[in-house]
């Protein structure tokens, strides 16, 4: 069963969460899926008041465009729901 959860954010950071999601094969929901599902496991709260970390790295653009490219070739696993990527996880 799923609920609705409505929040408050800023509206750049939600576009460009949206954007960085999308690349990934994602959709903001996923996402925030995967984060919360993270926050139950652990029960951590990540916090960084570092404003260059905050900022995705060179590096890190590069291995999305490399996973995007490799998501659009085929050769990557493909999952039709949040829940059974989040299964074949839990399995490896």
């Amino acid at each position: 069963m799923t609920t609705v959860i409505n929040f408050k954010a800023d509206k750049k950071i939600k576009t460009q969460a949206q954007k960085i999601a999308e690349a990934m094969g994602l959709n903001l929901s996923d996402v925030l899926n995967i984060y919360l599902r993270g926050f139950v496991k652990k029960k951590e709260l990540y916090i960084s008041l570092n404003e260059n970390e905050s900022s995705p790295s060179d590096e890190l653009f590069k291995a999305v465009k490399e996973a995007k490219k490799e998501y659009e070739s085929g050769k990557m696993k493909k999952f039709k729901s949040i829940d059974n990527l989040i299964t074949h996880l839990e399995q490896i």
